[in-house]
């Protein structure tokens, strides 16, 4: 069994109660950094652990941590964002429905760190219960004297607040994020200035991922080095992965950084295999937003290495032949699978997400939307893979916020590693809805 920081005590009766959970070592984390730590030599350990944001981007958070811009009266924020929208990933969700109390006190932590007397906790609508719970927890805390005035008897006080959206994947961004707490449509912001320097409210503001801060208190009770000897390379800690589509035992692991993607699919301590006993097709490894790599590809890198749950190794061969950590959401599609049906279905979801702010985005994803929807009602045309080409490639890099890019990057890598599949759809219409045919154009 792999290490576990975050999903230890899952499994504890009642872990979801502040009694339970502080019988079980919570809040210690709160104390020893209220009392004895300096905010500096936390955000120290942070950078030490090598701590990567885990909603996606995978950035250094301690070196996010240092660039908080402290001027002199001007309060400071931290926001975590709970807005699980990908497609694909659950894993935050089932930390805050569980051991919501590991969050609360992240939180704290790094606050103190930041220096921020007030923070944010944002969630996506669709999770209205989860926020319940979550206020349930932030009142035991209140109560317990953790949140509030002056903290276990200390100078520090903070206050912390449940805003729930009104389910835009948009808001997911950042910037988005921001705006739409303050009260305004969920628009992401140009960048310069990022939310360091002017944030929520045109404050500095860290905003950091629900896993990233659950993160925190272990590093600070362990030390950023005993963290960062955990995983290998630059991709430390441990890593929730949310586990969907044809396998045996879907749900939410927590692995070490490291294990091959092999393991992770077939092994009994995780997704147990494919279901049903069929043929691995493909995976999208990170979320809806990244490249789906065929079988091949997700096993084993263009060097022959067999291919690992790491940032890097899952990068590797860039989005030719690699693809993206990124959120985690894992998503296994077996021989049966139809690529461009599976594909037609995240355009979907991107077109309707659009803010619509930018024209290649707002533009673009409805035609390949409509172009998709046309190849597979079996009347499309030979040129419309190179249309859909043509078009993915116009959005990619050219919208102010990545999700011009998440609806691209599918597009690109379907057409990459399943061409043939596409080709069948125009060519043979009436062949494709076979199972069986599928099945050959996988071998």
């Amino acid at each position: 069994m792999g290490k576990k920081i975050l999903l230890e005590h899952v499994n504890v009766p009642g872990i979801n109660t502040l009694e339970v959970y502080r019988q079980n070592g919570g809040y210690a984390s709160v104390e020893k950094s209220l009392k004895t730590m300096a905010p500096e030599v936390i955000v120290e350990e942070v950078k030490k652990s090598g701590l990567r944001g885990r909603g996606g981007a995978g950035f250094p958070t301690g070196m996010k941590w240092s660039f908080l811009a402290k001027p002199e009266g001007v309060e400071r924020y931290l926001v975590v964002n709970a807005d699980e929208s990908e497609p694909g990933t659950f894993k935050d969700r089932y930390l805050m429905e569980k051991i919501p109390h590991i969050l609360i006190e992240g939180m704290i932590t790094s606050s103190f760190a930041l220096g921020a007397k007030t923070s944010y906790i944002y969630i996506r609508g669709e999770y209205f219960y989860v926020a319940r719970i979550l206020e349930a927890a932030i009142e035991e805390a209140y109560a317990a004297g953790l949140l509030g005035k002056n903290i276990l008897g200390t100078n520090f006080s903070h206050d912390v607040f449940v805003q729930i959206g009104a389910g835009a994947y948009i808001c997911g961004e950042e910037t988005a994020l921001l705006e739409s707490l303050e009260g305004k449509r969920g628009n992401p912001r140009i960048k310069p200035p990022f939310p360091a320097i002017a944030g929520l409210y045109g404050c500095p503001t860290v905003v950091n991922n629900v896993e990233t801060i659950a993160a925190v208190p272990y590093i600070v009770m362990n030390g950023g080095d005993a963290y960062a000897k955990i995983g290998i390379g630059r991709s430390t800690g441990t890593k929730l992965i949310s586990a969907s589509g044809h396998i045996n035992k879907p749900g939410v692991y927590e692995i070490e950084m490291g294990i091959t993607v092999e393991d992770f699919i077939y092994s009994d301590e995780y997704c147990g295999g494919i279901l049903n006993g069929k043929k691995l097709k493909a995976v999208v490894a990170g979320g809806s937003s990244v490249p789906i790599l065929p079988a091949g590809f997700i096993l084993t890198t263009e060097k022959g290495e067999p291919r690992l749950m790491t940032y890097e190794s899952l990068s590797d061969g860039g989005f030719v032949s690699g693809t993206s950590m990124g959120s985690g959401g894992f998503i296994v599609y077996d021989e049966t699978t139809s690529i461009v049906k599976n594909l037609y279905t995240f355009a979907r979801f991107y077109h309707h997400e659009s803010c619509g702010q930018c024209s290649p985005c707002r533009e673009g994803t409805g035609w390949m939307e409509k172009i998709l929807h046309r190849i597979l009602e079996g009347h499309g045309k030979p040129s419309d893979i190179d249309l859909l080409w043509d078009i993915q490639r116009k959005i990619e890099g050219n919208t102010i916020c990545p999700l011009g890019d998440a609806a691209a990057w599918p597009v690109a890598s379907a057409i990459r590693h399943f061409r043939a599949e596409f080709e069948e759809y125009i060519n043979h219409p009436e062949r494709i809805t076979d199972v069986k045919h599928l099945q050959e154009l996988v071998s």
